[in-house]
């Protein structure tokens, strides 16, 4: 059972998941949600509990679900993601945006239904696609202006409705750093719970335009060389954009 609070996860030392009798064994439990109490057909999930407060002992503390990808490796990122979600769901979406009942879990899938209107809710999900864009044996990355000064990425941005996948890369590079590209294909995706992403990878290639950041969320943009890139401050490896710029980097 993962225990969180708020954004964070529970570990001690290397451990994450735990008993119901070491939770028990501890004081000032106030417990948001828990999903033990969910039907039968959630306990097939991994189940969690979401508390407001609790007393730790002295080996323990809560970290951000980053850390814990290098604590626990992906598996534990993963499993723990997803967990997460649906504690973040359950603890800030409470009733029917449509009558205003309270919103219970449903008996046959992972939805909750309103009792009253009998609607059904799903966990939210908001995909994004994220590109790594080469030219003439270079990676495009660029800076973001929330992120620190000297931190570069590569292109992301969500999908909006009536969008292929293709055609969000496609925007989302035309409108942050004003270029084109050609031969977009398939990486891979990754849950990504800040809250509920889930990012689709792609790589593609330069096809014509100059390089024009759009000033409000790009600052700054280049190619660079697997050298340069080797010298820069990158996403850390619990992200796919380290991925992308690590495939890019091994196949050059």
């Amino acid at each position: 059972m993962l225990v969180f609070n708020r954004e964070k996860i529970l570990v001690n030392g290397n451990n994450y998941d735990f008993d119901n009798d070491y939770i028990n064994s501890h004081s000032g439990v106030e417990i948001v949600n828990d999903s033990r109490k969910f039907p039968d057909c959630w306990q097939v999930l991994t189940k969690w509990l979401d508390v407001d407060s609790i007393n730790l002992f002295d080996n323990e503390k809560f970290i951000n679900l980053r850390e814990l990808y290098h604590l626990g490796g992906l598996e534990a990122f993963t499993r723990a993601s997803g967990a997460w979600e649906f504690a973040n769901w359950y603890r800030n979406v409470k009733i029917c945006s449509f009558c205003g009942d309270k919103l219970m879990p449903s008996n046959n899938d992972f939805g909750r239904v309103c009792p009253s209107c009998k609607r059904v809710f799903y966990a939210p999900q908001s995909p994004a696609v994220i590109v790594a864009v080469e030219c003439e044996n270079k990676l495009l990355l660029a800076h973001n202006k929330a992120w620190p000064s000297d931190r570069v990425s590569i292109i992301a941005g969500f999908v909006e409705p009536g969008e292929s996948l293709e055609n969000t890369v496609m925007r989302e590079i035309r409108e942050e750093v004003g270029i084109e590209v050609c031969n977009i294909k398939y990486f891979g995706s990754q849950t990504w719970p800040f809250p509920n992403s889930l990012m689709l990878g792609f790589t593609a290639e330069y096809k014509s335009g100059k390089l024009h950041p759009d000033g409000s969320e790009i600052e700054s943009a280049g190619f660079y060389t697997c050298d340069e890139i080797n010298k820069m401050n990158i996403p850390d490896k619990a992200s796919i954009a380290r991925k992308l710029i690590d495939n890019f980097i091994a196949t050059h």
